[in-house]
């Protein structure tokens, strides 16, 4: 636990000597601060409130909460869920309560990392939150209704977060830039280094300022002529890292992504998101089965081979595995994604269900029966076999009552398959 500290402190990292005062000074999530947006109308009516911001690291969750803690004239206590006990936020949680009780303000709570409080743990905080003898903030970057109690969410507004903007970080840059140098650290950086630099925080602006305040630790040394330029920096700052975690909702939004850009005939972001999930340490074979998945319910019948490469791929990753596997799957993937696109198939498959759910059950009709063991009964009784007649098709009843389930698009190979359709069954699709 730790009260908020003073801006002024150098013994803070950058990121928080650089942390916004105020509204004025916060960088990105206009949705939340803009004009009219619900957390700076909050402020203007100088009403206290439970929330909680999720969304990715560095993207001014905590500096928000701090602002708005400062504009409230609350006393603001700021606990990480990570390092302190439950006891201890008990304990402090009634503190405020008493404080409260005995005619003080309210007590503005931030709860950094709220997720890693298990749902009987989260429990604590309900009756100070119903009291009105706190104000609490959850901070969390994963998502909330997967992670925080439905009893919680119940008395907080939820707001999420997105990940900076190029424009936000900078602006976040040339504040770190100018107190550098009012700290005696005149940290000059070329358009180039300075694009880089924002690029390599991959919105976060946190990352950007912990880079910033390592490139000023040089004291202008690895810097060409004293200013640092882009080649500078791609020596200095080692490897981007990727936004990816195979265990968070990173996870299923990069998926989530793919399968989209698959269904949506869009192959360079299709492999785009294939090479940020392989890069990010994904097991192939979760992707590979995605591709299968897209082939069979997004292309259907609309190109048969599309199933045939996607399945084939799957098999090329158990046998290759990665690097090498890598190829196929973006092979197969770029082909899912401009081929022709019908859900035909998926959407039969749906209507049958559901019939079988809701609809009348039907029988086999007795002539379609297996007639090996039941002749006697008439089993097969009256059956055609296609290939005695024309074009290896009759006219046959293959269930009691008809039903509509596939209806073909006229896309690719299946505009075919409708042809013939109708033109065999006259009477179900229509001439």
């Amino acid at each position: 636990m730790e009260l908020f500290a003073k801006k002024e402190n150098i013994l803070l990292p950058l990121a928080r000597r650089a942390a916004p005062a105020g509204l004025g000074e916060f960088a990105g999530q206009r949705h939340l601060v803009g004009p009219d947006a619900p957390i700076r109308c909050a402020l203007e009516a100088g009403r206290p409130f439970n929330a909680i911001f999720f969304g990715p690291p560095g993207c001014g969750k905590t500096a928000l909460a701090r602002v708005m803690a400062k504009g409230l004239g609350l006393e603001a206590v700021e606990i990480s869920c990570v390092t302190t006990g439950v006891p201890v936020i008990r304990q402090t949680m009634e503190a405020a309560r008493l404080r409260h009780e005995g005619g003080g303000k309210p007590t503005f709570f931030v709860l950094d990392e709220i997720h890693h409080l298990n749902r009987t743990q989260q429990d604590i905080l309900l009756p100070y939150m119903e009291s009105g003898a706190i104000a609490l903030i959850g901070l969390t970057t994963e998502n909330p209704f997967f992670y925080i109690h439905r009893a919680v969410l119940s008395r907080a507004l939820v707001y999420e977060f997105n990940r900076l903007e190029d424009e936000d970080l900078d602006h976040i840059l040339k504040n770190g830039l100018e107190l550098c140098a009012k700290e005696g650290k005149d940290l000059r950086l070329d358009r180039e280094a300075a694009r880089y630099l924002v690029r390599f925080a991959s919105g976060d602006a946190r990352k950007l300022m912990n880079a910033l305040e390592f490139l000023a630790g040089h004291g202008g040394k690895g810097a060409r002529e004293g200013e640092f330029k882009r080649q500078d920096l791609e020596r200095l700052l080692g490897l981007k890292q990727l936004t990816y975690d195979k265990k968070e909702d990173s996870h299923y939004d990069t998926a989530s992504a793919f399968i989209k850009a698959m269904r949506g005939s869009d192959p360079d972001a299709t492999v785009y998101w294939l090479a940020k999930m392989i890069a990010g340490g994904e097991d192939p074979r979760f992707v590979a089965r995605r591709i299968v998945i897209a082939a069979s319910e997004d292309v259907g019948n609309a190109d048969p081979l599309a199933l045939v490469v996607a399945q084939s791929a799957f098999h090329a990753v158990e046998v290759l595995g990665l690097p090498e596997g890598a190829i196929p799957l973006a092979q197969a993937a770029i082909y899912v994604a401009s081929a022709p696109k019908s859900n035909a198939s998926y959407l039969a498959l749906g209507a049958a269900q559901e019939e079988l759910r809701h609809g009348q059950s039907q029988e086999v009709p007795n002539c379609l029966k297996d007639a090996n063991n039941d002749a006697k009964l008439g089993h097969g009784q009256d059956y055609l076999y296609a290939h005695d007649y024309p074009d290896h098709f009759v006219e046959q009843k293959y269930m009691e009552n008809f039903k509509l389930f596939y209806r073909p698009t006229d896309l690719g190979a299946e505009s075919a398959i409708r042809a013939r359709l109708e033109k065999l069954w006259k009477r179900k699709y229509g001439s």
